[in-house]
């Protein structure tokens, strides 16, 4: 039975609220990653992608330089415990129709990120197939 921690990535760069949309979509970049968790301190306060940044932000005409992650980011995120089976994870991100979950240590602090494209590549025994239709089937 293989572990989240066994496969997530570790070393996963946050943000905070108050950083501008301009400097995540500039880590993002740099990282050549699409999401980031929001931290308040070590604590997780949400997550921001790419996406939210294009259409929570620039579409609705917040000025990326200006605006701050807080006004597009998710609050309320899904997470999971890096001592979670990989079973457990696929079919929680299946159910709840997420690509990536931040990973939390026993004190609630983020410790790393699981995306579907990791359970994929780096767990062999693991089918990803039902828990991608699930994610991509409209509710």
């Amino acid at each position: 039975m293989t572990l989240i921690r066994d496969i997530m990535t570790r070393g996963v760069e946050t943000i905070s609220r108050g950083a501008t949309l301009q400097e995540a979509a500039a880590r993002m970049r740099a990282l050549d990653v699409g999401a980031l968790p929001v931290c308040d301190g070590p604590a997780l306060a949400g997550m921001v992608t790419d996406r939210d940044i294009a259409v929570r932000g620039v579409a609705e005409g917040m000025v990326p330089q200006e605006s701050r992650v807080a006004d597009v980011m998710t609050e309320d995120v899904l997470w999971c415990e890096e001592d979670e089976t990989v079973e457990q994870v696929l079919q929680e991100m299946g159910e709840q129709q997420v690509r990536r979950l931040a990973v939390l240590n026993a004190a609630r602090e983020v410790v790393g990120i699981v995306a579907l494209g990791d359970l994929a590549t780096r767990e062999p025994d693991v089918h990803v197939d039902e828990a991608l239709r699930d994610i991509s089937s409209p509710d």
